[in-house]
Formats: structure tokens, sequence, C-alpha cells
């Protein structure tokens, strides 16, 4: 590599050496001299001085310009597409290991970057939020106030199930509006009406807190079919000094 020809960052940063070691004039000029680069002094001080790889090394990539065109280069990174159908196929075989669903959505990871691959007839709102609507359901939305009763699968990205009500034996109860539910959860199931199921696909900033102390020990996405069974009203019940909140 020739490194004098390559860019005048080199002989700039000759200058800089030379400078702060004399009083009286100098310039500076950079040559080849064998396998070091020569840094020759002009003005009245006749000198030269080597300096050897690493230093040369050392120069050429402390060069600002040089170090953009590097970092830009770096940040121009694409995923091949045959890198991306290894992927796929490689994730498919994780989620079947993993006992997933048929047409479970694929997730394909590069650095901090997500990629959802899922069939057209899923949906993506602004917020983040991916669903697909399985079966409609008849009657009323509900709203904050209400209870939700809902049978639920969760998966992780992989097609692992990480819970389900349905081996639980029993459905969720929660009452909309008081923040109970993962923020992607509720906007879910918000318009949704009984009888109904569909699958959501809640991205991380949608998703449930994550930590030692949590269930998900990572920000990821997460997959939960969800099946609204019944709306109900709720009110308040005073009895004497005990007070409790009634759905029916």
């Amino acid at each position: 590599m020739e490194l004098v020809s390559s860019s005048r960052s080199v002989l700039s940063s000759c200058n800089r050496l030379v400078a702060p070691s004399t009083s009286r004039t100098a310039s500076a000029a950079a040559r080849r001299h064998g396998k070091s680069l020569v840094c020759v002094l002009g003005g009245d001080t006749n000198g030269e001085f080597k300096i050897g790889k690493r230093a040369a090394l050392a120069l050429f990539f402390a060069t600002p310009t040089l170090s953009l065109a590097f970092s830009a280069h770096s940040k121009t990174k694409t995923i091949n597409p045959y890198d991306e159908r290894r992927l796929l196929q490689q994730n498919k075989k994780i989620q079947e290991a993993n006992r997933a669903p048929d047409d479970f959505p694929n997730f394909i990871r590069e650095g901090f970057q997500v990629k959802v691959v899922t069939p057209d007839n899923y949906i993506t709102r602004d917020s983040g939020l991916i669903y697909e609507d399985v079966k409609v359901g008849t009657g009323d939305c509900p709203k904050d106030g209400q209870q939700v009763i809902f049978h639920y699968v969760g998966y992780n990205e992989s097609g692992r199930r990480i819970d389900s009500t349905y081996i639980q034996g029993s459905p969720a109860k929660i009452r909309l509006g008081n923040k109970s539910l993962v923020p992607g959860f509720e906007e879910g199931i918000r318009d949704m009406k009984p009888g109904g199921k569909r699958r959501l696909i809640i991205p991380p900033e949608l998703g449930p807190p994550v930590g030692p102390s949590t269930f998900f020990s990572a920000k990821q996405f997460e997959v939960f079919d969800v099946e609204l069974l019944s709306v109900q009203d709720c009110q308040r019940r005073t009895i004497a000094f005990y007070s409790d909140v009634v759905c029916t």
C-alpha cells in the first residue's frame, strides 16, 4: 500500500511532528525510502527522520478524512439476499423444533435491527404493533373500566411457547384502562369483539419490562395468539367499610 501518495494527510502529520521540535522556520515533505516512510525537513534545518511501518499506519488511520471514509463504508453494510434466505431457513428449523404454529412469523436480526417477515394479510400500525385477525367476533369492543375475559398463548421470536392460559385451565380476566396489561397487548385487544381471534406481534417498545426480576430476559418481539371470550361491565360495590368492584 502506497502511504505517501494516498493522502495529503501524511504530509500534514509530518508537519505536526516537526513543528514542536524546532524554533526556526521549517517545512516538511513525505517520501518513500525502502520499507519506511521518510519525513524530509526543508528550510534551514536540512534534516530528515524516518517513521516505521507502525507509526506510518497510525498516521494513516488517524487522519480524519480517511476515518470518515472507513466509518461511512461500515454504515452502508446491508444484508445479502442469500444470507437472508439462509437465516429464514435456519429460523424455520428452530421454530419447527419448538413446535411453533405453521404460519408463525419469522424474525431476521442484523445487529439492533429486526426485520419481521409475515404474509401480506398482516397489518402494521403506526405504533409498531403488527396483527392478523384469524376470526372476527361480534358485538361491541371493550372500553376502559370493563373487564375482558380471554385466552392467550405467548411465544418468543424462536417460536417457543412461554405462557398459555389454555394449559393453566382458566382464562385471564383483566379490567382495561388501569395499565394491567402490556401496552401492545392492550392496544391489540381493545378493538377486538367477543368471539374473535387475533395474532399480535408486539415490538419491544410496546412489550413487557425486562430484567432479572421479570419473566422476560431480553428485549425482543413477542407473539400472542388471543381469543376474546366476553366483555363484562363493572361497578363498585360498598358494604359498610368494605368496598370492591364487581363485574358481570
